[in-house]
């Protein structure tokens, strides 16, 4: 019998995170599989690691690691990945938007050969306009300036587990951009479409500003074309000083008079924007290298049930972090 990890990243979901549990399990029945449900408690403020503690104590192979604040879903899909042990890892939201349904064609596509599934949106009914702008803003962004098709791509996937392992302890950076390492990763892919569901309960936790940070950590992740537009201002600059200044000089050798009040204020307001503007790109860039080279752990443990000890005591110390130590060393 095959072992199935279906990792949770979970805030605050007291409320529907049982049910979820069920549905996953039930839809998971019969496929001749032995599950294994991780939840991660992400810093949850309202009882979500004890409501996933009772239903474990319920249902088999229910298991739960509990973070020691709010490190954010990146960290927590690593956590998961990093104590799941299952020959196959599938990785969805806590909120039921990820239909459990589609779990056993997936299942199907990793024993005929697919090492990485993904599940792509198809339909996302109930949604907004406004939402649907700003995912088709953030998608053609992240295409244009981070050279990663995130047209329809979401965290529901199913790896194999030496996909897992590779996500888990090869790929040491600690700012991470789950979607596109997963495609970044190679293996044989495969997608399936689906609908996205109507949430269980509650509100979605994911907010403008969560948005527009994991933009900026996909951009910096895959691509340093940000960089190069600085060098595009830099240039785009001399090009007007040179022709401003080509400007002045005619009008000297004319004889005119050379007033230009007009043209100086305009040249530096779009020089100092252009500067401006270049330092906050490199600064980002700048930001994110001391941020790594810090190495401090992508996430603490406050508390686990239901792993194995081994398990527990790789989730302590994530095994990136170790292969960079020994690396310095």
């Amino acid at each position: 019998m095959q072992r199935i990890s279906i990792v949770i990243p979970a805030r605050n979901e007291a409320a529907g995170i049982g049910r979820a549990i069920k549905e996953v399990l039930r839809h998971l029945d019969g496929l001749d599989v032995e599950p294994e449900i991780i939840v991660v408690d992400d810093g949850s403020t309202d009882g979500t690691y004890e409501a996933v503690r009772a239903a474990g104590e319920r249902l088999p192979g229910v298991c739960c690691v509990s973070l020691s604040r709010n490190f954010g879903k990146e960290s927590a899909m690593l956590a998961g990945l990093t104590a799941a042990t299952g020959q196959a890892v599938a990785t969805m939201d806590a909120d039921l938007q990820h239909p459990p349904a589609l779990l056993p064609e997936m299942i199907r596509r990793w024993r005929e050969g697919a090492q990485v599934v993904h599940a792509v949106k198809e339909r996302r009914p109930g949604e907004s306009l406004a939402t649907r702008l700003r995912a088709a803003a953030f998608n053609l962004l992240l295409e244009k300036l981070g050279g990663v098709s995130a047209e329809g791509c979401s965290d529901f996937k199913l790896l194999d587990a030496e996909v897992a392992r590779v996500l888990a302890q090869r790929l040491p950076e600690r700012h991470r951009f789950y979607r596109g390492l997963a495609t970044w990763v190679g293996f044989r892919q495969e997608t399936v479409g689906f609908s996205v569901g109507k949430r269980d309960s509650g509100a979605s936790k994911f907010t403008l500003r969560m948005l527009v940070n994991l933009a900026a950590t996909a951009i910096i992740s895959f691509s340093t074309i940000p960089l190069r537009i600085v060098a595009v201002l830099g240039l785009l600059t001399l090009l007007l000083g040179v022709g401003v200044g080509a400007e002045a000089l005619w009008s000297w050798f004319r004889g005119e008079a050379v007033s230009g009040f007009a043209t100086l204020i305009l040249t530096l307001l779009i020089i100092g924007s252009f500067i401006m503007i270049s330092l906050g790109v490199i600064g980002e860039y700048v930001g994110r290298i001391y941020e790594e080279i810090k190495a401090r752990p992508p996430y603490l443990v406050g508390a686990v049930f239901g792993l194995e000890p081994e398990t527990a005591a790789r989730l302590q110390a994530p095994a990136p972090l170790q292969q960079r130590g020994k690396a310095d060393r």
